[in-house]
């Protein structure tokens, strides 16, 4: 069977109806406490480091942990005082994952331009999940 729309147009399509941030426009949105970034990446992913202050949400998990019904759901999607943004590493994940969850009514939904490799390019702070732990003990 053809594939009759590719994941570009199905990016394309999502990058016209999400709110995108820059870099530079998360890295001060970071700083306010009502601003939740997510890495949305696969775990195997994270061993190069993540956005510091980034909670990770799997992709694959994503609708499930935010959706109240699910047997998996994860309290931190229900706060509505929250904006979410979303990475990914490239930017494409993430526009996609910001789009079904705006389709499942989050209007405080948001993504990187350009994800985790545009933020590291930028010199956005990050930390591998060691420093994370440290910091938690």
């Amino acid at each position: 069977m053809p594939i009759t729309k590719g994941f570009r147009a199905l990016v394309d399509e999502a990058m016209a109806q999400v709110t995108t941030y820059t870099v530079q426009e998360a890295l001060a949105k970071s700083a306010n406490p009502n601003v939740q970034i997510v890495d949305i990446r696969d775990v195997r992913e994270l061993t190069n480091g993540t956005v510091t202050g980034s909670v990770h949400a799997p992709r694959c998990m994503l609708e499930f942990w935010v959706d109240p019904e699910s047997p998996y759901h994860k309290p931190m999607w229900a706060d509505e005082s929250k904006e979410f943004v979303l990475f990914c590493g490239a930017g494409w994940r993430s526009a996609l994952a910001a789009k079904t969850l705006q389709d499942m009514g989050m209007t405080n939904i948001a993504h990187i331009d350009g994800g985790y490799a545009e933020w590291v390019k930028q010199g956005g702070p990050t930390e591998t999940l060691e420093e994370r732990k440290a910091k938690k003990a």
